[in-house]
């Protein structure tokens, strides 16, 4: 019986470090993402914000 027992908690142990592991991967891939489209977005930014103030000193 405690070999069973023993053998339940293992297979928790390693569920729980694979999760963590998944998540791990996830989370990488999104901070490459946000990286990668980060220089895109402050570009469309910086552009939209130049269009907005020279409309708002226009009118």
């Amino acid at each position: 019986m405690k070999t069973l027992l023993k053998t339940r908690k293992n297979e928790v142990g390693a569920t729980a470090i694979e999760y963590g592991l998944i998540a791990a991967l996830i989370s990488v891939a999104i901070i490459g993402a946000v990286s990668a489209l980060g220089t895109d977005l402050k570009s469309v930014f910086t552009s939209v914000g130049s269009t907005l103030s020279s409309a708002s000193t226009a009118g």
